[in-house]
């Protein structure tokens, strides 16, 4: 099995599937390939899942695990989350491979206006998107700026721990959920008497996470965390969502005081088949959007705002980020109107600007810098 992960690890695998009765089978390019001829038996994916498991005490009671999260690694090959379940009664086992190196936001390919986003001191930034579109990543870069840059205390709160930060200006804690604390909830609790400057949370999946979550970022913490929402509209009705209808206006008012940037991001396979690519969206919160988030009857207007902001701000909606990735050759037309937040519309600025318009003939949509080669990141060769 080490040799399957290596193989896969190398061809650029940024999953890895293992069935009772099935082939192992890798996610290449965004598409579940087969890695074997031989399919595995019961016997072995067990045995198997009992390797990765870290803990003697749930190796034990490996009869009674229905759902089981941890991370695994192997030195000289890489480190994988790992999630065990059942399926038809029998085990199996999906890994995510995670790279070793902290990347950077350039190896990312995310727009340079992180960095900025990334000096906050206080606030909570988002990091949003589908399972599977580079959230992780994203948060891991935004902690390796912060760690090479300033002298600060970072606490993470994984489930499980993915990248393995090294402290260099800052100081770094990482806790595993299960294993270092009960909860994202009762770590986030105890974050906040562990003398933080910044608190990453895994995941927000509750109302007293986020209320928590919004109290340290009102304490002057800086809060980093992920929704799985598709753009930085919905994110925001998403969050208000959660609570109920008499508490929303007080969210509001707390979510427009707190909020500092939403990143939003698809990954796309890329035109020349080389891996994926990611397509971001981008709300930097300024005085204006503020005051659409706190006034329900303005809050349509921000997808407006955040095309509007790109040149002062930063900001990019994904159709504007399509556009470029369209004209850069970087993906196909038919993939980016697919994704687009509005088809209809992208096609139509498409046929205005054509294929090869530059940044001056497209208004400004081009970013330079962005089209460069994105390596094995996301699952190229």
């Amino acid at each position: 099995m080490i040799e399957i992960f290596k193989a896969a690890i190398e061809r650029g695998a940024s999953d890895i599937h293992i069935k009772s009765g099935d082939l192992v089978r890798a996610r290449l390019h965004g598409k579940l390939v087969p890695l074997t001829q031989q399919k595995l038996s019961p016997d072995q994916v067990k045995k198997l899942a009992v390797k990765l498991i870290p803990r003697e005490d749930d190796r034990n009671r490996i009869d009674d695990l229905l759902d089981y999260d941890c991370s695994w690694g192997v030195p000289g090959l890489g480190r994988f989350r790992v999630n065990i379940l059942r399926q038809r009664g029998s085990f199996m086992v999906v890994m995510r491979t995670i790279p070793i190196e902290i990347p950077t936001f350039e190896d990312l390919r995310i727009p340079s206006v992180l960095h900025d986003i990334s000096d906050a001191e206080r606030g909570l930034i988002l990091v949003t998107g589908v399972t599977g579109s580079g959230k992780s990543s994203t948060m891991a870069a935004i902690v390796q700026h912060i760690n090479t840059r300033y002298q600060r205390h970072i606490v993470t709160l994984e489930n499980p721990i993915e990248f393995l930060h090294r402290d260099q200006k800052s100081s770094i804690t990482q806790r595993d959920i299960g294993t270092d604390t009960d909860s994202f909830m009762t770590g986030l609790r105890a974050a906040l008497r562990q003398d933080p400057d910044v608190i990453l949370i895994g995941e927000m999946r509750d109302t007293e996470t986020i209320d928590t979550a919004l109290k340290a970022a009102e304490t002057g913490h800086l809060v980093i965390s992920t929704l799985h929402t598709k753009n930085a509209f919905q994110t925001v009705s998403r969050l208000l969502a959660v609570f109920k209808p008499e508490e929303q206006e007080m969210i509001r008012q707390r979510l427009a005081e707190t909020l500092v940037a939403v990143v939003s991001q698809r990954l796309l396979p890329r035109k020349d088949g080389r891996g994926r690519v990611p397509a971001c969206e981008i709300m930097v919160v300024t005085g204006t959007i503020r005051d659409c988030i706190a006034d329900p009857a303005r809050t349509h207007e921000i997808p407006d705002l955040i095309e509007e902001g790109r040149e002062h701000y930063g900001s990019q909606s994904f159709d504007q980020h399509l556009m470029e990735l369209v004209q850069g050759d970087d993906v196909d037309f038919e993939v980016a109107k697919a994704s687009a937040n509005h088809p209809t519309d992208f096609d139509l600025k498409m046929n205005v600007f054509g294929p090869e318009g530059s940044e001056e003939e497209n208004g400004g949509v081009g970013q330079p810098g962005l089209s460069e080669g994105i390596g094995d990141l996301y699952g190229g060769p």
